[in-house]
């Protein structure tokens, strides 16, 4: 096992537990315990855990795995869902991204959509996101929109006024949320207020409205709200939502599509 799949595994197991002990960290992975210190020491130096006497805790009360370490987490269902996305976005529309990891995969899927190869624009994207940006702009079929603002290193997504400045100028057909909370009753929701806050213009700016959430997301509340469910028109996610959950949505007056 590399060492970035290590620190990916050892960061999940903290997430999911909230404390590791070497012994218990080295036997799941497979690895000698020398091994599993020198990572702990390495993730603490980037303030990535905090150290205790024999393991690791996460680091801080409130913890965010930050976005380059979440690629792997529910990566096929995260695909599936992505593909279903961009099949709601018809060609010459304009679709906002917020950031994520779900929605760095709507971004993948619909650059290689082939009705969307021409155009002009074949596709208009507005995004907060740095990541989804950059992977985007090599697209010369595609206008993009950065929305501008302070970087928040967690997830690349561009806060604050900056960002609500230029929102506040234009309209889209559709936004895409990524979301860490999903529930009927407290909506969907972020880590982060100001992150929040911009996903929440971004809605109020859309025609419609799309949550990309695997099913770990759904049934959950989290920080910082970004909008009521009734805000949402759809809810895709896979198959592993339970029916009861799914049942709520749509009850709430959501199309659902699970994949």
């Amino acid at each position: 096992m590399s060492r970035d799949a290590r620190w990916k595994a050892l960061l999940e197991l903290l997430v999911e537990r909230g404390r590791l002990d070497v012994e218990e960290a080295a036997a799941e992975l497979a690895v000698s315990a020398a091994t599993i210190r020198r990572d702990f020491d390495q993730l603490a130096e980037q303030q990535m855990l905090v150290r205790t006497r024999g393991g690791a805790v996460v680091h801080g009360v409130s913890y965010e795995l930050p976005l380059r370490y979440k690629t792997a987490r529910h990566a096929s269902e995260k695909q599936r869902i992505a593909k279903a996305v961009a099949d709601l976005v018809a060609p010459g529309e304009a679709v906002g991204l917020t950031g994520g990891t779900t929605t760095t995969e709507v971004a993948r899927a619909l650059a290689v959509r082939s009705d969307l190869a021409s155009g002009s624009p074949a596709l208009t994207v507005v995004t907060n996101a740095l990541n989804i940006a950059n992977e985007l702009a090599v697209r010369p079929q595609f206008k993009i929109v950065v929305t501008g603002g302070v970087a928040r290193p967690q997830s690349y997504e561009l806060i604050g006024p900056l960002a609500d400045g230029v929102l506040a100028q234009i309209t889209i057909d559709v936004a895409v949320l990524g979301v860490v909370a999903f529930d009927v009753t407290h909506g969907a929701a972020a880590h982060d207020e100001a992150e929040a806050a911009i996903n929440r213009l971004l809605c109020e700016r859309a025609e419609r409205v799309i949550v990309a959430a695997d099913s770990s997301k759904l049934g959950r509340r989290a920080f910082a709200r970004i909008c009521a469910a009734d805000a949402v028109d759809t809810l895709v996610t896979d198959t592993a939502a339970p029916a009861e959950t799914v049942r709520g949505f749509e009850e709430a007056g959501l199309s659902v599509i699970s994949v």
